[in-house]
């Protein structure tokens, strides 16, 4: 199905006045910026591995949410 056009000021016109603008989106293809993903290598020593699966295992979520929620935090205060 073929969404609608509008110019991107009266899409932002539309959007401030919370108006439904799903009509013009296309979720099939769209992306947030900057949350594209990419694998990273990191030799972590086994005495932390085992902390971390510890603490993961007592929130309830696996070692990579845990250790990209840490770091994320981190990132926040730096």
């Amino acid at each position: 199905m073929k969404k609608k056009s509008i110019t991107a000021q009266k899409f932002d016109e539309l959007f401030e006045q919370e108006k439904d603008i799903t009509g013009f989106l296309d979720f099939e293809t769209a992306r947030r910026h900057g949350m594209e993903t990419r694998r990273v290598s990191v030799d972590i020593p086994e005495w932390m591995i085992n902390m971390l699966d510890q603490e993961a295992a007592k929130l309830g979520v696996t070692r990579q949410s845990i250790i990209k929620f840490w770091i994320s935090e981190k990132l926040k205060t730096a």
